[in-house]
């Protein structure tokens, strides 16, 4: 049998709300697993602060237990042969729908709101498949959150620190080749519950490059080249998600051209990365230049030919 819920949260009978949500946030902060890896009594303290908190953070279990109606493990009292309850609670695990189903998409910051998501919802009789010597303990709610990742790190992968707004700092694992909108289970990271914690879910969100943009597992990017690289042909340093390369730009290349950079895009599902494709921006210079002036002015007059079409974007 658990111990008194108040003597394990530390806290009088007459403690408000607040003052035994702010004594089991410390506990849970002190004792958490995770902060004691390895630590048997540190879980097993963890989970009797748990259990007390199940009791005294829900007014309604709070109230019967006062009463004598549940004891500290959240089982129906003795009331007798007739009153449909057997002695020693034996079926006082008897309870209805817990309230965790109603947090499943709870917010990371809203853990220690209802870090506890996991109560039971008072002796109504209903009987569900945990029915019976305490099987009706639900585990925590999960919790929910979105995390943005830059590009660079989609690709390569890597780990993001998420820090819980119950103190609590967690190491995110992005695996290589992550994309847009995939979601990543963290089990065991959600809200506690007398079965043990719920799971945590992040879904990623990747940033908006300021140089690159995908289509499908490639990527395309802009590179702007000079008119004499453009007419004569050079070595131009083109940017790359795993760092700066050399390109080749051919004689009389023309602005939309592409070059392709192989496995420079993004993974696919088998880990296979797709091609970089640089479009050439052919620039001129900031300020008028007069020679280039008085050659295109020449140019045109003896040599006038038709713009060719610009390629097709992704071509």
């Amino acid at each position: 049998m658990a111990r008194d819920p108040y003597q394990e949260l530390g806290v009088p009978r007459g403690a408000g709300e607040d003052e035994i949500r702010k004594a089991f946030r410390n506990l849970a902060k002190k004792h958490h697993p995770d902060a004691n890896p390895g630590d048997k009594a540190a879980e097993e303290r963890f989970k009797r602060v748990s259990a007390a908190f199940d009791i005294l953070g829900d007014p309604d279990k709070r109230k019967k237990f006062d009463a004598g109606e549940i004891d500290a493990d959240g089982h129906e009292t003795g009331r007798g042969f007739g009153g449909g309850w057997s002695p020693g609670g034996f079926d006082g695990g008897r309870r209805g729908h817990t309230r965790a189903e109603t947090f499943d998409g709870v917010d990371l910051g809203d853990i220690l709101g209802e870090m506890f998501g996991a109560r039971g919802g008072g002796g109504s009789g209903a009987r569900g498949p945990g029915a019976g010597f305490g099987g009706g303990f639900a585990r925590g709610a999960d919790v929910r959150a979105k995390l943005e990742i830059d590009l660079e790190e989609a690709i390569a992968g890597g780990k993001k620190r998420i820090a819980f707004s119950d103190g609590r700092t967690i190491d995110v694992t992005i695996p290589k080749g992550a994309g847009e909108g995939q979601t990543l289970r963290l089990k065991g990271q959600g809200a506690p519950g007398r079965a043990g914690p719920g799971d945590a879910f992040i879904e990623l969100t990747v940033r908006p490059h300021p140089v690159f943009h995908r289509e499908g597992d490639r990527l395309v990017m802009d590179l702007p080249v000079t008119v004499y690289d453009a007419v004569l042909g050079g070595k131009v340093e083109a940017p790359t998600p795993d760092g700066p390369v050399t390109l080749t730009v051919p004689k009389g290349a023309n602005a939309g051209a592409m070059l392709r950079l192989k496995g420079r895009g993004l993974p696919d599902a088998a880990g296979q990365r797709g091609d970089l494709l640089a479009r050439l921006v052919i620039t001129l210079p900031d300020k008028p230049d007069s020679e280039l002036t008085a050659f295109a002015e020449t140019w045109k007059a003896k040599r006038p030919y038709p713009p060719k079409p610009a390629p097709r974007r992704g071509a």
